[in-house]
């Protein structure tokens, strides 16, 4: 597994669940799950850190 795959893995996690194909439209909606997976995530440790 390389370090891509490892980024993209919740994305694609949340797509094959869905039953969408995560290669589907060049990736757009596997992309917009990794955003909005990594927001959080990331804006977790924002408030952790600031807070």
């Amino acid at each position: 597994m390389t370090l891509t795959d490892l980024i993209l893995w919740p994305g694609t996690k949340i797509c094959e669940r869905m039953g969408v194909d995560p290669e589907a439209d060049a990736g757009l909606i596997r992309s917009m799950m990794n955003m909005i997976v990594y927001l959080c995530v990331l804006l977790t440790i924002v408030w952790i850190v600031v807070g």
